[in-house]
């Protein structure tokens, strides 16, 4: 960690968690998720609940949520930080909102399958695929969406079909404002977790008191030993994690440079990453291997993290049992 840093980093689970998910910072979750959902969807308490979900089949053992929560209607929320794009994230985002549902089948009694609504918050590290998303030094796009909100739509008419599952997706790397810029809380809100861990000083646009928890919360000199250590441990992955995806960019782009076209570009990400490897690349992928399968991560998702084939890690996860 950069002895200049003041602030932890919101991307770390490590902070993330330290941020949202104690009771002690249970309001500064609720005005996220106030900013974030749907006016009319607003939330006036929240329950924290298992982020493991308790089912029959390992598959259903294996999902495990960064948070999971229950308003004051018995409506559930599951709020995912995704460090790392995966190849089927919207796939997996609708998976994992399917075990909410099917929670709150009632049994041995005449169940009419009322539901309550589920709500799944995205918060991306990432920009997803399907956008055309380009960058010229630091100016985004001005045409792509920081914040999507889906529902199950009428093709035809566009009108809501199912009011009662609703995704919310933030792309924080889209989120180009500057302090003088901010207009609503959601911005305020939207900036603290991209440039939270540059930040000197409290800027003088974030003076609303529910930052004040966040800035408490947030500075590392207040850590006890035991949380510095936590963060630490938790950073280094964030930064390993994230120097193994800039790697394979820069071998694939290389590689694909050559190739002159799409195609070479795929290629040249696999050749990058078995190059790479052979040179020692390999050795620092497969530590980050198994972080991943320690923290719960699923076996597709540190394949496409890491390149490695879905066998080997199934060797390295078998090994850690051992």
């Amino acid at each position: 960690m950069s002895t200049q840093e003041k602030y932890l980093n919101p991307f770390t689970d490590f902070g993330f968690k330290k941020l949202f998910g104690s009771e002690v910072n249970k309001d500064l979750l609720m005005s996220f998720l106030n900013e974030v959902l749907p006016e009319k969807d607003k939330i006036t308490s929240l329950t924290y609940l298992k982020t493991e979900h308790l089912g029959h089949s390992p598959i259903d053992r294996k999902v495990i949520y960064d948070l999971y929560c229950e308003n004051e209607k018995g409506e559930k929320f599951i709020v995912e930080l995704q460090k790392a794009r995966q190849k089927y994230y919207k796939e997996r985002t609708i998976f994992y909102s399917t075990f909410p549902i099917q929670e709150q089948a009632k049994t041995g009694t005449d169940w009419d399958f009322d539901l309550k609504a589920v709500y799944t918050v995205s918060i991306l590290n990432f920009v997803l695929d399907n956008n055309s998303y380009k960058a010229k030094k630091t100016k985004i796009q001005q045409n792509e969406p920081v914040k999507i909100v889906a529902k199950i739509m009428d093709v035809e008419t566009h009108k809501i079909y199912y009011d009662k599952l609703t995704y919310v997706t933030i792309q924080i790397p889209l989120f180009d404002k500057e302090e003088n810029e901010l207009e609503t809380l959601e911005d305020k809100w939207f900036y603290i977790i991209r440039n939270l861990q540059r930040f000197q000083n409290r800027p003088v646009a974030l003076q609303e008191r529910i930052f004040d928890r966040v800035f408490k919360t947030a500075e590392l000199a207040k850590f006890n030993k035991k949380e510095r250590q936590a963060y630490e441990d938790s950073l280094k992955y964030y930064r390993d994690l994230n120097n193994s995806l800039k790697y394979a960019k820069e071998a694939a782009a290389e590689e694909g440079w050559k190739k002159g076209h799409q195609k070479g570009m795929e290629k040249g990400m696999e050749k990058g990453m078995e190059k790479g490897m052979e040179k020692g690349e390999r050795n620092k992928a497969m530590e980050i291997v198994k972080k991943s399968i320690l923290k719960g991560l699923d076996f597709e998702d540190i394949a496409d993290i890491t390149g490695l084939s879905m066998e080997e890690i199934q060797r390295i996860s078998t090994s850690l049992k051992e």
